[in-house]
């Protein structure tokens, strides 16, 4: 199981640019392209809020849930 983060999705459909969402969150484009990629072991839950509220979204509209399979566990 894997949590996957489809931040550049929602950016796209809102037309909005990684650094005019850095800027409002408050952290770097840097830092916002890590989570874009998933390369980040967690995010803070106000940080979520920021993003979710700049956006005007829900966290499942940027997060899922996704299971391997047992080829891929394996």
């Amino acid at each position: 199981m894997r949590i996957c983060i489809t931040l550049d999705v929602m950016l796209a459909r809102r037309k909005v640019t990684s650094r005019d969402l850095a800027k409002h969150v408050g952290i770097t484009e840097q830092n916002l392209s890590l989570l874009k990629s998933g390369k980040v072991k967690g995010i803070r839950f106000a940080t979520l809020e920021k993003i979710c509220e700049f956006l005007e979204c829900q966290p499942g509209d940027i997060l899922q849930y996704e299971v391997e399979s047992q080829s891929q566990a394996a």
